[in-house]
Formats: C-alpha cells, sequence, structure tokens
C-alpha cells in the first residue's frame, strides 16, 4: 500500500470515528459536541494537509477566521460551531486527488483543474451520511460556490447558499490569496482583502466582506492556525 492509499484510509478511519462520536453524543449541547469532535476533526486535517503541499495549517487558519466573522455577524453559537468543523474538513474530498495533481509546482492543466473540482461534491458524500447537528456536508459541497454562479460544483446563486457557506467561501478564499501554494507564492492579506472587496455582491455576500474587512482593518485580526 502506498503512502498516499495509507493517508486515505486514515481519512476514512477518522470520518468513522467522527460518525461513532456523533452517534454516541447525540444529545449533548453544540458546544460539547464541538470540542468532542476537535481532535478527529484535526486528526483529518492532519492527513489531508500531507497530501498537498502549501496546505500545512489552511484548515486550521480558515476555520479560525469562519469562526471570527459568524461572531461579527452574530450567528448563535450553534451555527459558529457547525462553521468551525465544516471549515476544518472542508477539503476532505481531496482524497479523491491524486498528490501529484495538489502538489504540483506550475498551473494544472484544464484536465487537471477539472478533476480538483470534484473535491466538493466527493467531500459532500463523505459526510452526508454522518448525523451532525449542523449543515457540515452541505457547507462542504457549497464551500466553492460563488453568489453570482460562477463557482463550482452546481454554479448556485446568491440566496440559495447557506449563510454558513458564504462565510466558508470568504474565509477560504482570504487564506488561499494571503499563503504560499506549490505553484506561487503567498501573495499577501492585503492582495487578498483587495479581492473580497473587489468583489463584493458579485462573487462573495456583502455583509460577509464588510466582517471580515472589519476585523482585519479595524478589530487588528491575524490569520493564525493556534
Amino acid at each position: 500500500m502506498s503512502d498516499e492509499d495509507r493517508m486515505n484510509r486514515e481519512v476514512i478511519e477518522q470520518l468513522k470515528e467522527m460518525g461513532q462520536q456523533l452517534a454516541a453524543a447525540k444529545n449533548a449541547e453544540s458546544e460539547t459536541l464541538y470540542r468532542l469532535l476537535l481532535k478527529t476533526a484535526e486528526a483529518v486535517v492532519v492527513a489531508i494537509e500531507t497530501r498537498e503541499l502549501g496546505k500545512m495549517g489552511h484548515h486550521q487558519r480558515v476555520a479560525n477566521l469562519a469562526r471570527a466573522i459568524g461572531a461579527e455577524l452574530h450567528l448563535t453559537r450553534e451555527q459558529i460551531d457547525g462553521i468551525g468543523v465544516a471549515a476544518l474538513i472542508h477539503d476532505v474530498g481531496k482524497i479523491s486527488v491524486p498528490a501529484e495533481i495538489l502538489g504540483k509546482p506550475t498551473r494544472l492543466t484544464t484536465a487537471e483543474m477539472a478533476q480538483v473540482k470534484t473535491h466538493a461534491g466527493f467531500g459532500y458524500d463523505l459526510l452526508k451520511d454522518l448525523i451532525f447537528p449542523w449543515p457540515v456536508a452541505r457547507i462542504v459541497l457549497e464551500h466553492h460556490e460563488r453568489m453570482d454562479g460562477s463557482g463550482y460544483p452546481n454554479g448556485l446563486t446568491g440566496e440559495r447558499l447557506l449563510k454558513e457557506s458564504r462565510i466558508l467561501v470568504v474565509a477560504d478564499v482570504v487564506d488561499a490569496i494571503s499563503c504560499p501554494r506549490s505553484y506561487r507564492p503567498a501573495r499577501g492579506i492585503e492582495v487578498a482583502l483587495y479581492d473580497i472587496k473587489g468583489y463584493r455582491g458579485i462573487r462573495y455576500a456583502p455583509d460577509v466582506v464588510d466582517a471580515c474587512l472589519m476585523l482585519f482593518n479595524e478589530k487588528g485580526y491575524k490569520l493564525t492556525d493556534d
């Protein structure tokens, strides 16, 4: 068995454990369940990030930012916990994509990009039967959708996207632009904020963009995986 196969198998086993935790604690309060699932979700993250160069810390940073945006928008604690779990495992579907594509040091071909784009749907398929108290599978499915319908996998628009999905979209984009990737150096937070501001109300939900800009520009927020 290859290292890649072992990593993929580990992710599947961790998801099974997550399902068992959910079943055993189905009546637990949201915050209690969130903390119970955290260690398992973090194990999934380690396995995912090992397969994709340049992504170390990405999922935790996105989860932290998504939760902060949710708090800024006065979402309930339950909603914020759901965003946190979904953000940590939003790329779980990438176990269906060969590691050589994920870590390719040059830009992907059209065919390779099409293969990468399958990860949102595959992630949904992995998660849809787990009985979360939050819409985790749907948030994962929608994390590459855009308000104007230009995203994938389903080209959803506007209000058809969950509020939590709209938040994860922005958090994911900000970290993706700010930090290095296998095929390019980091572009920095200023470029990331310029991007979401420029596409405010087009690709990204206005209230989510405003909350994100408020965090960075007025409240001193910093991207961190702590």
